[in-house]
Protein backbone atom coordinates (compact mmCIF):
# COMPACT_ATOMS: atom_id res chain seq x y z
CA UNK A 1 0.00 0.00 0.00
CA UNK A 2 1.53 3.47 -1.40
CA UNK A 3 2.63 5.59 1.80
CA UNK A 4 0.21 9.24 1.66
CA UNK A 5 2.01 12.02 0.19
CA UNK A 6 2.29 15.68 -0.58
CA UNK A 7 -0.70 16.17 -3.30
CA UNK A 8 0.64 18.80 -6.61
CA UNK A 9 -2.89 20.61 -6.92
CA UNK A 10 -1.29 24.20 -7.17
CA UNK A 11 -1.84 25.87 -9.95
CA UNK A 12 -0.47 29.52 -11.34
CA UNK A 13 -2.54 31.69 -10.15
CA UNK A 14 -3.49 29.84 -6.47
CA UNK A 15 0.39 29.74 -6.25
CA UNK A 16 0.86 33.46 -7.22
CA UNK A 17 -2.07 34.13 -4.80
CA UNK A 18 -0.17 32.27 -2.12
CA UNK A 19 3.03 34.20 -2.91
CA UNK A 20 0.91 37.86 -2.57
CA UNK A 21 -1.74 36.66 0.35
CA UNK A 22 1.49 35.01 2.16
CA UNK A 23 3.33 38.64 2.70
CA UNK A 24 0.03 40.69 1.77
CA UNK A 25 -0.26 40.69 6.13
CA UNK A 26 -2.33 43.00 7.98
CA UNK A 27 1.14 43.57 10.59
CA UNK A 28 2.49 45.27 7.36
CA UNK A 29 0.15 48.05 7.31
CA UNK A 30 0.79 48.63 10.94
CA UNK A 31 4.01 48.87 10.96
CA UNK A 32 3.89 51.65 8.64
CA UNK A 33 3.38 53.94 10.76
CA UNK A 34 6.35 53.26 12.78
CA UNK A 35 8.56 52.72 9.70
CA UNK A 36 7.37 56.68 8.95
CA UNK A 37 8.61 57.84 12.30
CA UNK A 38 12.51 56.48 11.04
CA UNK A 39 12.05 57.76 7.64
CA UNK A 40 9.62 60.55 7.13
CA UNK A 41 8.63 61.12 3.47
CA UNK A 42 11.59 58.72 2.23
CA UNK A 43 9.45 55.62 3.51
CA UNK A 44 8.11 56.15 -0.25
CA UNK A 45 10.97 55.01 -2.18
CA UNK A 46 12.31 52.95 0.60
CA UNK A 47 9.05 50.82 -0.07
CA UNK A 48 10.00 50.40 -3.23
CA UNK A 49 13.85 50.00 -3.03
CA UNK A 50 13.07 46.92 -0.52
CA UNK A 51 10.76 45.78 -3.44
CA UNK A 52 13.75 45.87 -5.90
CA UNK A 53 16.46 44.30 -3.22
CA UNK A 54 14.19 41.78 -2.36
CA UNK A 55 13.90 40.71 -6.22
CA UNK A 56 17.07 39.62 -6.69
CA UNK A 57 16.55 37.07 -4.14
CA UNK A 58 13.47 36.07 -5.55
CA UNK A 59 15.40 35.43 -9.15
CA UNK A 60 17.23 33.01 -7.11
CA UNK A 61 14.21 31.17 -5.19
CA UNK A 62 12.89 30.78 -9.11
CA UNK A 63 15.97 28.72 -9.77
CA UNK A 64 16.27 26.81 -6.95
CA UNK A 65 12.51 26.23 -6.62
CA UNK A 66 12.41 24.55 -10.58
CA UNK A 67 15.46 22.49 -9.98
CA UNK A 68 15.10 21.13 -6.75
CA UNK A 69 11.18 21.08 -6.34
CA UNK A 70 10.82 19.58 -2.93
CA UNK A 71 9.04 21.03 -0.10
CA UNK A 72 11.11 22.87 2.54
CA UNK A 73 12.04 26.38 0.73
CA UNK A 74 15.50 27.65 1.57
CA UNK A 75 16.17 24.51 4.36
CA UNK A 76 15.81 22.11 1.18
CA UNK A 77 18.10 24.35 -1.03
CA UNK A 78 20.40 24.64 1.84
CA UNK A 79 20.77 21.00 2.51
CA UNK A 80 21.30 20.16 -1.55
CA UNK A 81 24.23 22.98 -1.87
CA UNK A 82 25.92 22.43 1.88
CA UNK A 83 24.18 19.76 4.24
CA UNK A 84 24.87 19.14 7.55
CA UNK A 85 24.98 21.61 10.27
CA UNK A 86 24.54 24.89 7.69
CA UNK A 87 21.44 23.08 6.40
CA UNK A 88 20.11 22.33 9.10
CA UNK A 89 20.93 26.16 10.57
CA UNK A 90 18.84 27.42 8.11
CA UNK A 91 15.66 25.23 8.32
CA UNK A 92 15.58 26.26 11.98
CA UNK A 93 15.67 29.57 11.72
CA UNK A 94 13.62 29.46 8.35
CA UNK A 95 10.77 27.82 11.06
CA UNK A 96 11.30 30.09 13.16
CA UNK A 97 10.91 32.88 11.13
CA UNK A 98 7.23 31.72 9.79
CA UNK A 99 6.69 31.19 13.72
CA UNK A 100 7.09 34.54 14.60
CA UNK A 101 5.24 35.52 11.00
CA UNK A 102 2.58 33.84 11.97
CA UNK A 103 1.74 35.08 15.05
CA UNK A 104 2.79 38.32 13.55
CA UNK A 105 0.07 38.22 10.74
CA UNK A 106 -2.59 37.14 13.54
CA UNK A 107 -1.34 40.27 16.07
CA UNK A 108 -1.73 42.99 12.79
CA UNK A 109 -5.01 41.37 12.35
CA UNK A 110 -6.01 41.77 15.74
CA UNK A 111 -4.70 45.24 16.04
CA UNK A 112 -6.65 46.33 12.40
CA UNK A 113 -9.94 44.92 14.12
CA UNK A 114 -9.49 46.96 17.23
CA UNK A 115 -9.27 50.21 14.98
CA UNK A 116 -13.70 49.60 14.87
CA UNK A 117 -13.48 47.70 18.03
CA UNK A 118 -10.54 49.04 20.47
CA UNK A 119 -12.15 47.12 23.30
CA UNK A 120 -11.25 43.44 22.11
CA UNK A 121 -8.12 41.37 23.16
CA UNK A 122 -5.38 41.56 21.06
CA UNK A 123 -3.52 38.70 22.62
CA UNK A 124 -6.96 36.56 22.42
CA UNK A 125 -8.18 37.46 19.09
CA UNK A 126 -4.37 36.71 17.60
CA UNK A 127 -4.97 32.72 19.26
CA UNK A 128 -8.44 32.31 17.95
CA UNK A 129 -7.13 33.57 14.53
CA UNK A 130 -3.75 30.58 14.49
CA UNK A 131 -6.34 27.81 15.66
CA UNK A 132 -9.02 28.15 12.62
CA UNK A 133 -6.13 28.94 10.30
CA UNK A 134 -4.74 25.57 11.49
CA UNK A 135 -7.92 23.58 10.99
CA UNK A 136 -8.04 24.89 7.94
CA UNK A 137 -4.49 24.00 6.85
CA UNK A 138 -5.23 20.07 8.45
CA UNK A 139 -7.53 19.90 5.84
CA UNK A 140 -5.48 20.42 2.80
CA UNK A 141 -3.67 22.93 0.32
CA UNK A 142 -6.81 22.15 -1.78
CA UNK A 143 -9.13 24.33 0.76
CA UNK A 144 -5.88 25.91 1.73
CA UNK A 145 -5.47 27.47 -1.91
CA UNK A 146 -9.05 28.13 -2.62
CA UNK A 147 -9.58 29.98 0.79
CA UNK A 148 -6.51 31.82 0.32
CA UNK A 149 -6.96 33.14 -3.56
CA UNK A 150 -10.19 33.94 -2.16
CA UNK A 151 -9.16 36.37 0.49
CA UNK A 152 -6.25 37.90 -1.34
CA UNK A 153 -8.10 38.77 -4.08
CA UNK A 154 -10.70 40.90 -2.38
CA UNK A 155 -7.54 42.29 -0.28
CA UNK A 156 -6.18 44.01 -3.79
CA UNK A 157 -9.88 44.93 -4.82
CA UNK A 158 -10.37 46.62 -1.94
CA UNK A 159 -6.66 48.40 -1.59
CA UNK A 160 -7.03 49.11 -5.08
CA UNK A 161 -10.10 51.16 -4.30
CA UNK A 162 -7.92 52.54 -1.52
CA UNK A 163 -5.40 53.57 -3.86
CA UNK A 164 -8.05 55.14 -6.32
CA UNK A 165 -9.69 57.24 -4.07
CA UNK A 166 -6.52 58.30 -1.85
CA UNK A 167 -5.07 59.26 -5.16
CA UNK A 168 -8.27 61.47 -6.28
CA UNK A 169 -8.27 62.68 -2.86
CA UNK A 170 -4.49 64.00 -3.31
CA UNK A 171 -4.78 65.74 -6.30
CA UNK A 172 -7.97 67.60 -5.56
CA UNK A 173 -6.23 69.19 -1.84
CA UNK A 174 -3.30 71.37 -1.93
CA UNK A 175 -0.16 69.23 -0.89
CA UNK A 176 0.88 69.82 2.87
CA UNK A 177 4.29 71.11 3.01
CA UNK A 178 7.30 68.24 3.70
CA UNK A 179 8.16 68.13 7.61
CA UNK A 180 11.27 69.84 8.37
CA UNK A 181 12.45 67.93 10.76
CA UNK A 182 15.80 66.03 9.57
CA UNK A 183 15.28 62.21 9.62
CA UNK A 184 18.76 61.13 8.58
CA UNK A 185 20.71 58.79 7.20
CA UNK A 186 20.73 56.13 9.82
CA UNK A 187 16.64 56.88 9.88
CA UNK A 188 16.83 55.98 6.49
CA UNK A 189 18.77 52.65 6.73
CA UNK A 190 16.78 51.59 9.79
CA UNK A 191 13.36 51.69 8.37
CA UNK A 192 14.31 49.80 5.05
CA UNK A 193 15.45 47.29 7.51
CA UNK A 194 12.15 47.26 9.37
CA UNK A 195 10.42 47.17 6.23
CA UNK A 196 12.21 43.75 4.29
CA UNK A 197 9.52 41.53 5.45
CA UNK A 198 6.88 43.63 3.00
CA UNK A 199 8.45 41.36 0.25
CA UNK A 200 8.71 37.59 2.02
CA UNK A 201 5.95 35.93 -1.09
CA UNK A 202 8.28 34.03 -2.81
CA UNK A 203 9.65 31.95 0.50
CA UNK A 204 5.98 31.09 0.65
CA UNK A 205 5.68 29.65 -2.73
CA UNK A 206 9.16 27.96 -2.33
CA UNK A 207 7.85 25.98 0.74
CA UNK A 208 5.06 24.77 -0.60
CA UNK A 209 6.50 24.25 -4.00
CA UNK A 210 6.24 20.67 -3.72
CA UNK A 211 2.48 20.97 -4.23
CA UNK A 212 2.96 23.38 -7.44
CA UNK A 213 1.67 21.85 -10.43
CA UNK A 214 3.96 21.83 -13.58
CA UNK A 215 6.64 23.52 -11.35
CA UNK A 216 8.85 23.82 -13.70
CA UNK A 217 6.84 26.83 -15.50
CA UNK A 218 4.60 28.07 -12.53
CA UNK A 219 7.62 28.56 -9.55
CA UNK A 220 9.61 31.17 -11.47
CA UNK A 221 5.86 33.07 -12.78
CA UNK A 222 4.43 33.28 -9.39
CA UNK A 223 7.53 34.18 -7.73
CA UNK A 224 8.17 37.11 -9.80
CA UNK A 225 4.55 38.02 -10.67
CA UNK A 226 3.94 37.84 -7.21
CA UNK A 227 7.12 40.37 -6.52
CA UNK A 228 5.60 43.01 -8.70
CA UNK A 229 2.39 43.04 -8.13
CA UNK A 230 3.65 43.97 -4.27
CA UNK A 231 5.97 46.16 -5.02
CA UNK A 232 3.59 48.35 -7.50
CA UNK A 233 0.62 47.51 -4.55
CA UNK A 234 2.94 49.07 -1.61
CA UNK A 235 4.69 51.82 -3.09
CA UNK A 236 1.36 53.14 -4.18
CA UNK A 237 -0.31 52.67 -0.57
CA UNK A 238 2.35 54.78 0.90
CA UNK A 239 2.66 57.18 -1.93
CA UNK A 240 -0.84 57.59 -0.78
CA UNK A 241 -1.02 57.35 2.64
CA UNK A 242 1.76 59.98 3.14
CA UNK A 243 0.44 62.04 0.78
CA UNK A 244 -2.73 62.53 2.46
CA UNK A 245 -1.17 62.26 6.40
CA UNK A 246 2.13 63.83 7.46
CA UNK A 247 4.59 60.85 8.31
CA UNK A 248 4.69 62.58 11.46
CA UNK A 249 0.80 62.21 12.33
CA UNK A 250 0.96 58.73 10.73
CA UNK A 251 3.28 57.02 12.92
CA UNK A 252 0.69 58.04 15.82
CA UNK A 253 -1.61 55.74 14.77
CA UNK A 254 -3.02 51.83 14.90
CA UNK A 255 -3.77 51.78 12.10
CA UNK A 256 -2.16 54.14 10.19
CA UNK A 257 -4.33 53.14 6.70
CA UNK A 258 -7.72 52.94 8.31
CA UNK A 259 -6.92 56.47 9.36
CA UNK A 260 -6.01 57.85 6.33
CA UNK A 261 -9.05 56.33 4.59
CA UNK A 262 -10.75 57.83 7.01
CA UNK A 263 -9.73 61.35 6.19
CA UNK A 264 -9.61 60.38 2.43
CA UNK A 265 -13.16 58.52 2.24
CA UNK A 266 -14.91 59.21 5.28
CA UNK A 267 -16.28 56.54 7.84
CA UNK A 268 -17.56 54.38 5.14
CA UNK A 269 -13.51 54.13 3.78
CA UNK A 270 -12.62 52.90 7.14
CA UNK A 271 -14.75 50.43 7.62
CA UNK A 272 -14.04 49.20 3.68
CA UNK A 273 -10.14 49.19 4.83
CA UNK A 274 -9.96 47.89 7.86
CA UNK A 275 -12.42 45.29 6.68
CA UNK A 276 -9.93 44.54 3.76
CA UNK A 277 -6.79 44.65 6.23
CA UNK A 278 -8.41 42.46 8.15
CA UNK A 279 -8.94 39.52 5.72
CA UNK A 280 -4.96 39.91 4.66
CA UNK A 281 -4.10 39.40 8.26
CA UNK A 282 -6.07 35.80 7.75
CA UNK A 283 -4.50 35.27 4.49
CA UNK A 284 -1.04 36.27 5.51
CA UNK A 285 -1.64 33.95 8.48
CA UNK A 286 -3.39 30.92 6.24
CA UNK A 287 0.63 30.82 3.99
CA UNK A 288 2.67 31.00 7.14
CA UNK A 289 1.11 27.95 8.86
CA UNK A 290 1.16 26.45 5.43
CA UNK A 291 4.92 27.40 4.98
CA UNK A 292 6.10 26.58 8.63
CA UNK A 293 4.62 22.89 8.84
CA UNK A 294 6.31 22.48 5.40
CA UNK A 295 9.54 23.31 6.80
CA UNK A 296 9.22 21.11 10.07
CA UNK A 297 8.08 18.04 7.98
CA UNK A 298 11.17 18.55 5.77
CA UNK A 299 13.57 18.83 8.88
CA UNK A 300 11.71 15.52 9.91
CA UNK A 301 11.68 14.09 7.14
CA UNK A 302 16.06 14.12 6.58
CA UNK A 303 16.29 12.94 10.38
CA UNK A 304 17.18 16.40 11.97
CA UNK A 305 13.59 16.22 14.13
CA UNK A 306 11.77 13.97 15.43
CA UNK A 307 10.26 11.26 12.67
CA UNK A 308 6.63 11.88 14.02
CA UNK A 309 6.84 15.69 12.17
CA UNK A 310 6.59 14.32 8.72
CA UNK A 311 3.78 11.76 9.43
CA UNK A 312 0.60 12.51 6.66
CA UNK A 313 -2.97 12.46 7.31
CA UNK A 314 -4.25 9.74 5.94
CA UNK A 315 -7.26 11.47 4.58
CA UNK A 316 -6.32 14.97 4.17
CA UNK A 317 -2.44 13.96 2.77
CA UNK A 318 -1.35 17.11 5.11
CA UNK A 319 1.78 16.88 7.61
CA UNK A 320 -0.39 17.09 10.11
CA UNK A 321 1.58 16.40 13.39
CA UNK A 322 3.87 19.27 11.94
CA UNK A 323 0.33 21.72 11.47
CA UNK A 324 0.07 21.48 15.26
CA UNK A 325 3.21 21.28 16.30
CA UNK A 326 4.23 24.64 14.64
CA UNK A 327 0.49 25.79 15.60
CA UNK A 328 1.27 25.35 19.44
CA UNK A 329 4.67 27.23 19.24
CA UNK A 330 2.48 29.86 17.43
CA UNK A 331 0.20 30.86 20.27
CA UNK A 332 2.69 30.87 23.02
CA UNK A 333 4.26 33.95 20.59
CA UNK A 334 0.80 35.17 20.12
CA UNK A 335 -0.72 35.63 23.30
CA UNK A 336 2.48 38.09 23.28
CA UNK A 337 0.77 40.74 21.25
CA UNK A 338 4.20 42.15 20.82
CA UNK A 339 4.74 44.16 17.44
CA UNK A 340 7.71 45.59 16.63
CA UNK A 341 10.48 42.81 18.44
CA UNK A 342 8.62 40.61 16.23
CA UNK A 343 9.27 42.28 12.88
CA UNK A 344 12.72 42.44 13.60
CA UNK A 345 12.77 38.87 14.67
CA UNK A 346 10.93 37.74 11.42
CA UNK A 347 13.61 40.02 9.43
CA UNK A 348 16.18 38.54 10.54
CA UNK A 349 15.59 34.81 10.08
CA UNK A 350 14.60 35.82 6.63
CA UNK A 351 17.86 38.08 6.03
CA UNK A 352 19.66 34.70 7.41
CA UNK A 353 17.57 32.39 4.68
CA UNK A 354 17.83 35.03 1.91
CA UNK A 355 21.42 34.82 2.30
CA UNK A 356 21.70 31.03 1.97
CA UNK A 357 19.74 31.51 -0.92
CA UNK A 358 21.69 33.42 -2.69
CA UNK A 359 24.97 31.38 -1.56
CA UNK A 360 23.46 27.64 -2.36
CA UNK A 361 22.82 29.38 -6.22
CA UNK A 362 26.49 29.88 -6.42
CA UNK A 363 27.80 26.51 -4.47
CA UNK A 364 25.07 24.33 -7.31
CA UNK A 365 26.31 26.55 -9.94
CA UNK A 366 30.14 25.17 -9.43
CA UNK A 367 29.13 21.72 -7.99
CA UNK A 368 26.19 20.58 -9.71
CA UNK A 369 26.60 22.49 -13.36
CA UNK A 370 24.61 20.10 -15.30
CA UNK A 371 21.40 20.31 -12.41
CA UNK A 372 18.25 20.59 -14.71
CA UNK A 373 17.41 24.34 -14.43
CA UNK A 374 14.10 25.59 -16.30
CA UNK A 375 14.89 28.51 -15.03
CA UNK A 376 17.81 30.57 -14.77
CA UNK A 377 18.62 33.64 -12.52
CA UNK A 378 19.26 36.62 -14.87
CA UNK A 379 22.55 38.53 -15.23
CA UNK A 380 23.74 35.70 -12.83
CA UNK A 381 26.29 36.13 -10.59
CA UNK A 382 25.53 39.80 -10.00
CA UNK A 383 21.74 39.23 -9.05
CA UNK A 384 22.73 36.76 -6.21
CA UNK A 385 25.55 38.81 -5.11
CA UNK A 386 23.93 41.90 -4.74
CA UNK A 387 21.09 39.92 -2.77
CA UNK A 388 23.91 38.96 -0.49
CA UNK A 389 25.24 42.40 0.03
CA UNK A 390 21.99 43.45 0.24
CA UNK A 391 20.95 41.16 3.57
CA UNK A 392 24.72 41.54 5.24
CA UNK A 393 23.95 45.68 4.99
CA UNK A 394 20.52 45.70 6.36
CA UNK A 395 21.79 42.85 9.67
CA UNK A 396 23.65 45.97 10.63
CA UNK A 397 20.46 48.15 11.50
CA UNK A 398 18.41 45.26 13.04
CA UNK A 399 17.53 45.93 16.89
CA UNK A 400 20.31 44.73 18.95
CA UNK A 401 18.11 42.68 20.91
CA UNK A 402 16.92 40.99 18.43
CA UNK A 403 20.25 40.18 16.99
CA UNK A 404 21.13 38.54 20.83
CA UNK A 405 18.01 36.68 20.50
CA UNK A 406 19.32 35.10 16.99
CA UNK A 407 22.47 34.65 18.65
CA UNK A 408 21.39 32.51 21.12
CA UNK A 409 18.47 30.39 18.92
CA UNK A 410 21.60 29.58 16.90
CA UNK A 411 23.08 28.27 20.55
CA UNK A 412 20.33 26.18 20.78
CA UNK A 413 20.02 24.99 17.52
CA UNK A 414 23.61 23.89 17.59
CA UNK A 415 22.82 21.94 21.06
CA UNK A 416 19.17 20.06 19.20
CA UNK A 417 21.19 19.28 15.50
CA UNK A 418 24.42 17.95 18.23
CA UNK A 419 22.13 15.93 20.24
CA UNK A 420 20.04 14.73 17.53
CA UNK A 421 23.01 13.53 15.13
CA UNK A 422 25.34 12.32 18.04
CA UNK A 423 22.32 9.53 19.07
CA UNK A 424 21.17 8.55 22.23
CA UNK A 425 23.96 5.92 22.98
CA UNK A 426 26.50 8.44 22.58
CA UNK A 427 24.68 10.94 24.27
CA UNK A 428 24.23 8.86 27.35
CA UNK A 429 28.24 7.77 27.76
CA UNK A 430 29.00 11.95 27.26
CA UNK A 431 26.41 12.68 29.89
CA UNK A 432 27.62 9.61 32.07
CA UNK A 433 31.41 10.90 32.01
CA UNK A 434 30.42 14.03 33.04
CA UNK A 435 28.46 12.66 35.82
CA UNK A 436 31.43 10.86 36.92
CA UNK A 437 34.04 13.80 36.40
CA UNK A 438 31.46 16.23 38.73
CA UNK A 439 31.35 13.23 41.39
CA UNK A 440 35.01 12.59 41.48
CA UNK A 441 34.97 16.42 42.13
CA UNK A 442 32.40 17.00 44.77
CA UNK A 443 34.21 13.93 46.70
CA UNK A 444 37.61 15.67 46.12
CA UNK A 445 36.52 19.02 47.62
CA UNK A 446 34.59 17.46 50.15
CA UNK A 447 37.92 15.36 51.24
CA UNK A 448 39.49 18.68 51.50
CA UNK A 449 36.96 20.49 53.71
CA UNK A 450 37.01 16.78 55.98
CA UNK A 451 40.42 16.83 56.61
CA UNK A 452 40.71 21.25 57.12
CA UNK A 453 42.86 21.12 53.92
CA UNK A 454 40.33 23.73 53.31
CA UNK A 455 38.41 26.04 55.61
CA UNK A 456 35.53 28.01 55.73
CA UNK A 457 36.56 30.71 58.20
CA UNK A 458 33.36 33.10 56.97
CA UNK A 459 30.94 30.01 58.74
CA UNK A 460 30.67 28.31 61.81
CA UNK A 461 31.68 24.98 62.30
CA UNK A 462 28.29 23.14 62.22
CA UNK A 463 27.46 25.25 58.36
CA UNK A 464 30.83 23.60 57.35
CA UNK A 465 29.92 20.15 58.55
CA UNK A 466 26.81 20.40 57.22
CA UNK A 467 28.63 21.57 53.79
CA UNK A 468 30.90 18.55 53.96
CA UNK A 469 27.79 15.89 54.09
CA UNK A 470 25.76 17.79 51.19
CA UNK A 471 29.28 17.42 48.68
CA UNK A 472 29.19 13.98 50.07
CA UNK A 473 25.71 13.41 49.13
CA UNK A 474 26.03 15.50 45.31
CA UNK A 475 28.90 13.76 44.85
CA UNK A 476 27.54 9.74 45.63
CA UNK A 477 24.79 11.02 43.25
CA UNK A 478 26.58 12.26 40.58
CA UNK A 479 28.79 8.70 40.71
CA UNK A 480 25.78 6.57 40.91
CA UNK A 481 24.44 8.82 37.42
CA UNK A 482 26.96 7.90 35.57
CA UNK A 483 27.68 4.21 36.11
CA UNK A 484 24.14 3.58 35.69
CA UNK A 485 24.48 5.81 32.01
CA UNK A 486 27.47 3.38 31.22
CA UNK A 487 26.19 0.15 31.87
CA UNK A 488 22.62 0.64 30.89
CA UNK A 489 22.07 -0.73 27.27
CA UNK A 490 19.75 0.92 24.96
CA UNK A 491 16.46 -0.77 23.82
Amino acid sequence: MDEPHLKRELGLIRTTMLGVGGTLSAANFVIIGHAASLAGYAIVPIVFICGILSLFTMFSYAELGTAIPLAGGEYTFAKVAYGGFPGFLTGWFEWLSNMFYTALSAIGFAYVVSYLFPQINIPLTAVIVVIIFAIVNLRGTKETGTVGTIITAIVLAILGIFVIGGWSYVQGTQAAPPSSSPIGIIGIFMATAYLFELYLGAEAVAAAQAEVKNPGRNIPLAIVLSAVVLIALYTSVVFVAVGIVPPDVLSQQSSPIAFVAEQALGPAGAILITVGLAIAGLAATNGAIMAQSRVLYAMSRDGYLPKGLCKIHKRFCTPHVAIIVGAIFTIIFAATGFVNFVVYAVNLGFIIGFSIVNLAVIKLRKIAPHLKRPFKAPLYPLTPIAGIVASAFLVLFIEPSVLILGLELGIVALLVYYIRMVGHHRIRIAFGGISLGLGGFFAFVAYLLGTNSIVLHVVSQEVSTLVFYVLLFVSIIQVLAGILNLIASDR
